[in-house]
């Protein structure tokens, strides 16, 4: 399993604005706010016809919030479901809801997934939307269902602590948000995120059998379990390369980023950064490592214990 290999796919035309049909009950409309971590920008899904669910609104957004309405047209919008509180997910739901009157559903307001140490800034802070509180709030296994769909909550902490998948039960597909994408990996950013979460529920969609996975940027995915594998590898390789690195000594996450990311864009290094000290803190908690004074954090220097 663990040399599955892992090939992202970076071939998506995001055909901006326009509503794309996915299968019988899905489409989707994708926003125009392109970048480093969305890709050709969030994809908002529709589900159903007579009554439709929106999957993940975006950002704040005019121009994207019309395009939703205009796909809809007459249809009736029965449920907003957010699947975490990133600002390029979630702050459109408040006027899409203004214009439809539809109920908002996502697992909570954002929140860290652990408390900030002394002395500790939360560098995610601007990303993320603090004051989103969902009318409904969701808790794994949950179901939102409408005319002709069925819409079950699959809780997958790790990215955020709130993320939420949703599971399209007559498709036996399944709405992703950041968990798992096809054009690259998530980041995990302490302390809005947590690896040991975002590994414990990459295993449990492992364990599922959906036909195919849409993530909220780039391309669906139709054959899930190898790139899940491939995706499981790729986290325990880089986990196996700063054991690797701390072999050698004492060393700080920069230092270790420098080595182990030579190959990637200087302009991503920050957040590799993250994702290697979302590992670090992990593996302290496994005791399996230990910064050499203080709290694990980018400017600690880690040991092997």
């Amino acid at each position: 399993m663990a040399d599955t290999p892992l090939v992202f796919d970076r071939a998506f035309d995001p055909r901006h604005g326009e509503a794309v049909r996915l299968s019988p009950l899905v489409r989707r409309v994708v926003a125009k706010n392109p970048g480093p971590f969305t890709f050709h920008g969030t994809n908002t899904f529709l589900v159903g016809d007579d009554e439709v669910a929106v999957i993940d609104p975006g950002p704040d957004d005019p121009a994207h919030v019309a395009a939703i309405l205009d796909a809809v047209g007459d249809a009736r919008v029965g449920a907003i479901l957010v699947t975490h509180t990133h600002r390029d997910h979630s702050p459109a739901a408040a006027a899409l809801k203004a214009a439809t009157g539809a109920t908002v559903f996502g697992e909570g307001p954002h929140r860290p997934a652990r408390p900030l140490d002394i002395g500790e800034i939360n560098p995610l802070d601007a990303s993320s939307q603090t004051d989103f509180v969902p009318d409904v709030t969701l808790t794994d296994g949950a179901v939102v269902r409408g005319a002709g769909w069925t819409l079950e909550a699959v809780a997958t902490p790790g990215h955020t602590a709130n993320h939420l998948c949703f599971a399209l039960v007559e498709e036996a597909a399944l709405f992703t948000g950041d968990h798992v994408m096809a054009w690259s990996t998530s980041i995990v950013a302490p302390p809005d995120g947590a690896m040991a979460d975002f590994m414990a529920s990459l295993r449990r969609l492992m364990a599922r059998d959906d036909r195919v996975l849409h993530p909220a940027h780039g391309a669906s995915i139709e054959d899930p379990l190898p790139f899940l594998r491939g995706l499981e590898a790729h986290r325990l390789g880089r986990e196996a390369s700063l054991l690797a690195e701390l072999g050698d000594g004492e060393k700080t996450i920069p230092e270790m980023v420098a080595t182990i990311y030579a190959a990637v864009d200087r302009s991503l290094h920050g957040a590799a950064a993250l994702s290697l000290l979302a590992h670090a803190e992990d593996l302290a908690a496994r005791g399996v490592i230990a910064a050499v004074d203080g709290p694990v954090r980018l400017s600690a220097r880690l040991k092997r214990i």
